[in-house]
């Protein structure tokens, strides 16, 4: 038997986040009987429950502030550590998700070396250029990956751009490495265009099918929602553009609207978040296209879930995105005009060459990002 450790996600069941979408797949999905999952929960108690028959371990952290996903890792640590000892020399592997307790990490690593367990980690993306943190914190980010690089047995990269740049950038470390993407369904929505709540949905926001551009992310400068919000408004075409994102009246919000007056265009309409996933996927679905502004990241999930829904999807032309779409897309850069220009073009397509992007973004999707096949490969290198 294999015992999996995983930490560094918020916990499943999955209500939000990329992490803990990825864990609860990997969990639900599971096809050895050979593989026991654990799985640490952040929480305000210390209870133990199964889920989808993986053990997860609730981990109450103190309220300190920034500081408490470094101090949640640690104690999920210690927490595996605890159920590793009752193991007895088990086959045992701590699966640590992003790069936040690199300055720990040698203490641990001897530990779980002792124990004779081996220590994976997933990099994430590049974290540490995020524009939502000070110059300090991005100095922090930085020196922790590099730490977490130079102390793991293994570093799972879900971008073959981002496993390029842990070879080159961490070389004097010999780092070992592999690549395992992130996942996405492929199974149309379950939500029927005729349900109530999407009905009253595109009523609230005065939308129609296959009628608006389709924008999902965070609300954060480096997904470049002025790029595209100038473009889209600086094109003649008669679609909206619906951006759904945890857009708040705050300063980003604030320099948009001085920026591109977008207030000023009835066609572009912030609508806040959405946590459905039913909903979102049949709305992804029911869009005329979808504009992916992201660029710092590995491969990002509602990059893939656009893929697999959207006819026509129109991506920021960086590494991470084009190894994931790859003929399946159109790409556009920040180069005043050019995303004006495909938008007008993609409006202009006829529905045959509509259909020819949708069926190869899919295919991608099918072929090389299905859940099924990321949680073989994973099980594959559990195994071996």
């Amino acid at each position: 038997m294999k015992h999996i450790f995983i930490i560094g996600s918020k916990g499943i069941p999955a209500s939000y986040g990329g992490f803990e979408t990825f864990v609860d797949k990997l969990v639900s999905y599971k096809k050895s009987d050979d593989i026991q999952y654990y799985v640490s929960c952040l929480s305000d108690n210390d209870d133990t429950f199964n889920y989808n028959g993986a053990i997860c371990f609730n981990v109450d952290v103190p309220k300190i502030g920034s500081a408490k996903a470094v101090m949640y890792d640690i104690l999920s640590l210690k927490a595996c550590i605890r159920y590793i000892e009752d193991k007895k020399g088990e086959d045992c592997i701590v699966y640590i998700l992003a790069c936040r307790i690199g300055p720990f990490m040698s203490k641990y690593k001897r530990q779980f070396e002792n124990m004779g367990v081996r220590v994976y980690i997933n990099p994430d993306g590049h974290e540490w250029k995020r524009s939502k943190w000070n110059a300090a914190i991005k100095r922090y980010w930085k020196l922790s990956e590099k730490l977490m690089i130079k102390h793991t047995d293994l570093a799972i990269c879900d971008s073959k751009a981002i496993e390029k740049y842990i070879i080159e950038d961490y070389k004097k470390f010999k780092p070992k490495t592999t690549y395992i993407s992130y996942g996405a369904d492929i199974e149309p929505s379950f939500v029927d265009t005729k349900d109530k709540r999407l009905i009253e949905w595109f009523n609230k926001y005065n939308i129609s099918n296959n009628e608006y551009y389709l924008v999902v992310g965070r609300f954060v400068p480096e997904n470049n929602y002025e790029t595209i919000i100038k473009e889209f408004i600086s094109s003649n075409t008669k679609k909206d553009l619906v951006i759904i994102t945890n857009n708040e009246e705050n300063a980003f919000y604030k320099l948009l609207i001085e920026n591109t007056k977008f207030n000023q265009d009835k066609r572009v309409k912030f609508v806040g978040t959405l946590y459905d996933d039913g909903m979102l996927k049949r709305i992804r679905e029911l869009a005329y296209g979808y504009i992916h502004g992201h660029e710092v990241g590995g491969t990002n999930p509602s990059l893939l879930e656009a893929l697999s829904s959207t006819k026509i999807n129109m991506l920021f032309s960086v590494q991470f995105n084009k190894e994931v779409a790859e003929d399946g897309a159109l790409y556009f850069s920040k180069n005043q005009g050019e995303l004006k220009s495909i938008i007008e073009k993609v409006d202009a397509l006829h529905n045959d060459e509509i259909e020819c992007l949708g069926n190869k973004a899919r295919e991608r999707i099918k072929d090389h990002y299905s859940w099924d096949y990321i949680v073989d490969t994973y099980e594959d290198l559990w195994m071996s």
